[in-house]
């Protein structure tokens, strides 16, 4: 049996509230996002740490900017993106993506989901070294089989650097917390406890 990849550091301050020292590989993990800048930047930051390409999984016409996946550590040309119509569709892309040996990660932008969907999702990372985030409009947000949950806000800057309140919400054998963080060429900052 293969020893199960190391997890994917955040911060020190945040990687000691996950049970294993970072964010958890082989596993879903949901981001809701008070405000969509904030959450597509999470993302692209936790994505932009990972050594292999990555696909991001979208509402058609909804794609990341590319000169601005540079500065939070994610090279556009490691970065494959995919459209969807159906719901149903992002879905089947995601699923295969943590499949996927190839790739190191994927995310999908999409707003409801049923538990039977995320379950689905949580079981295709399981036992691979890859990471799953489903980025969801906090209002929408319902049941998931994530194994972490996290709510990301902006919050002003004078310098114009992506700032937010990240609020890890729950994770399995994790204790929730709050920062103010910082993103900064690829690195997470956290700037106090919120």
């Amino acid at each position: 049996m293969r020893e199960p990849p190391p997890a994917l550091p955040l911060a020190a301050a945040i990687d000691r509230h996950l049970p294993e020292g970072g964010l958890a590989r082989g596993a879903l993990h949901e981001i809701q996002m008070a405000d969509r800048q904030a959450g597509v930047a999470l993302a692209e930051l936790i994505l932009g740490r990972l050594h292999a390409p990555v696909l991001w999984i979208a509402p058609g016409g909804e794609q990341p900017w590319p000169p601005g996946l540079q500065r939070l550590g994610l090279a556009a040309d490691r970065e494959l993106l995919a459209e969807f119509r159906q719901p149903a569709d992002g879905l089947w892309l995601l699923e295969e993506a943590l499949r996927a040996p190839a790739l190191g990660g994927a995310a999908l932008r999409l707003d409801r989901l049923d538990r039977i969907a995320s379950r689905r999702l949580q079981l295709a990372a399981k036992g691979s070294s890859r990471i799953g985030l489903l980025l969801r409009d906090g209002a929408e947000a319902g049941p998931c089989s994530a194994v972490s949950r996290w709510h990301v806000a902006s919050l002003p800057d004078a310098e114009l650097r992506p700032r937010w309140r990240l609020t890890l919400l729950r994770c399995r054998g994790g204790q929730p917390g709050a920062w103010v963080v910082r993103a900064s060429d690829g690195a997470l900052w956290v700037e106090e406890p919120a």
